[in-house]
């Protein structure tokens, strides 16, 4: 079972990043447009609201890139290409 999560895993994460790849591309061939539409928001700046507000801002292809590499992670983890090993002792005299 383990198997098929990772290649399903693999499969999907490879798409997300070749698509926002390919938008990327398309965006750069494409005629320019505007960039933006004058509106500005007043938010208070937590770094909560920062955190947000960057995520946001960032580009439709650019998300799907990091989606993408975030299943490709969790892929190769689920195979067991990836591990990790937390243990802890109590330091006894």
């Amino acid at each position: 079972m383990e198997d098929w999560i990772a290649g399903a895993m693999l499969v999907l994460g490879s798409l997300l990043v070749l698509s926002g790849g390919v938008i990327i591309v398309l965006r750069a061939l494409a005629a320019p447009g505007p960039t933006g539409d004058g509106v500005t928001e007043a938010v208070p700046a937590t770094t909560g609201n920062r955190l947000v507000s960057a995520v946001r801002r960032m580009p439709a292809a650019d998300r799907l890139i990091g989606w993408g590499v975030v299943l490709l992670v969790l892929g190769a983890v689920a195979a067991g290409a990836i591990s990790f090993n937390l243990g802890a002792s109590a330091g006894t005299r």
